[in-house]
């Protein structure tokens, strides 16, 4: 029979749950992909006047990069919290950190007005961005993982890895709509402040949906089962059970996030400077091609997460980050035509085969942590991989191009990072009929877990 912390929830319930989390991830992607867009395509000329324009997008892009700095110590300290506290409470005040910074950036002044502080407010709100972020994803995931039926839990954890598409959909289909209507004066002088000014009413609907949830089943189940083994000695920190228990699994997420992350940001956020500087594309033609390719996007990932509970995270994943590598030349041959039709080929293939490894891989995370240490976990392993992926990518992708004037070594750069990630999949365990409520830390007979689900599920 099961407990209540793995029975389904009531029909009602999960889709409440998925609401929530998918509500506050677009939120906060949305707000997160707004300042890579605005960085491409404003903010070189707001905050760094003077330079030549493709040093001022790389010094833009540095200020970009700058809030993946930020996501470890954000995955640190809400991981820890949500570890202990639970995971709702932690999900509201990432909503409210990001929606405050993101607000406060359309308010800020610009280097015409005050000079160098313009530029250093500005990464310090970018700063808040990425540490809110940072502790976002884990507990959203979490979220759906915990609560949704195991059968499926890739299908419904799949739905708060929309929020980025989705996300990246209402970012990039705002500022769309502004450059369209708004001439390039009236959009660099003003119009670039209202996407960042709208954030806070989504914060208010965000909130409004979030603070309806329940804390995780699960999580509760775990807090009382520590409670009552407590024999009056200090609990041990998330962070040094993760690294106790469970520093393989982390070393596999990080692998696993390499070509996942640089990819989208290649695809997403430096094709607005390839486009517009090396193929003579229209700034409104390389956004609206995005546009596109993030509604398919959005479409593609519940499908993915799906089949991954039918097939396994792994060959789902492997198969991404397989294709993501081989389709990196085709994709800037496609751009490089200059054609709207092959731009907007290129994008949403590319993010099409993106999707098979980011669906899968929230349940693919939460599978490998204990419930006590899972929000650290799966945050840790996240949000430190994409130091190294995410945050310098348009940055590396923007000095290769300016180096040697070729999409080439862009590719190559992609394709290096596919092959970290088939490598630390391809050495990873299946994960996907393992009980989040039975897991615990250092649990080394997984396999036989795994299988005895096997059987009740055959």
């Amino acid at each position: 029979m099961s407990s209540p912390a793995t029975a389904p929830p009531a029909p009602s319930s999960l889709p409440r749950i998925v609401a929530a989390s998918l509500i506050g991830t677009t939120i906060e992607w949305y707000d997160f992909f707004l300042y890579g867009s605005a960085a491409a395509l404003v903010f070189n000329k707001l905050f760094f006047p003077g330079s030549d324009p493709l040093v001022g997008t790389l010094l833009s892009f540095l200020t970009y990069a700058v809030g993946f700095a930020a996501r470890p110590l954000g995955a640190l300290v809400f991981g820890h919290y949500g570890d202990r506290l639970g995971r709702k409470k932690l999900l509201v005040l990432s909503l409210l950190l990001m929606g405050g910074a993101t607000f406060a950036i359309g308010l800020l002044p610009t280097h015409a007005t005050v000079g160098s502080a313009a530029p250093v407010l500005l990464t310090a709100l970018r700063l808040v961005q990425g540490f809110a972020l940072g502790g976002e994803w884990g507990g959203a995931v979490l979220l759906v993982s915990e609560h949704g039926d195991a059968r499926r839990r890739g299908f419904w954890a799949a739905w708060p890895q929309t929020g980025a598409p989705a996300g990246q959909l209402l970012a990039t289909g705002v500022l769309s709509l502004l450059t369209a209507v708004l001439s390039d004066d009236a959009f660099g002088t003003w119009g670039w402040r209202i996407p960042f000014l709208l954030s806070g009413v989504l914060v208010i609907v965000g909130l409004w949906i979030r603070l309806s949830v329940d804390e995780s089943p699960v999580f509760k189940e775990a807090l009382e089962r520590a409670e009552s083994r407590r024999t009056g000695e200090a609990e041990t920190l998330p962070i040094v059970s993760v690294l106790r228990h469970h520093w393989r699994d982390v070393l596999v997420a990080m692998g696993a996030r390499m070509a996942e992350n640089i990819s989208y940001y290649v695809i997403t956020a430096f094709i607005l400077v390839y486009a517009t500087t090396s193929a003579g594309v229209s700034k409104q033609t390389a956004l609206n091609a995005v546009l596109i390719g993030s509604a398919v996007h959005f479409a593609v990932i519940p499908a993915w997460g799906a089949l991954s509970d039918r097939v396994g995270r792994r060959p789902v994943y492997l198969l991404g980050a397989a294709g993501v590598g081989l389709w990196m030349f085709p994709f800037f041959s496609l751009v490089d035509t200059g054609s709207f039709g092959y731009l907007v080929l290129a994008v949403t293939v590319g993010l099409v085969l993106h999707g098979a490894m980011y669906a899968p891989q929230a349940a693919f995370f939460a599978e490998m942590f204990a419930t006590r240490m899972r929000y650290s976990g799966a945050s840790i392993g996240a949000q430190f991989a994409s130091v190294a992926a995410g945050a310098p990518a348009p940055l590396i992708a923007t000095a290769l191009l300016s180096d040697y004037g070729s999409s080439t070594p862009i590719a190559l750069y992609v394709i290096a990072a596919a092959v970290l990630t088939l490598i630390a999949v391809g050495v990873a365990r299946e994960t996907r009929h393992r009980d989040l409520a039975r897991l615990e830390a250092g649990d080394a007979d997984q396999a036989a877990v795994s299988a005895a689900a096997d059987a009740r599920t055959v």
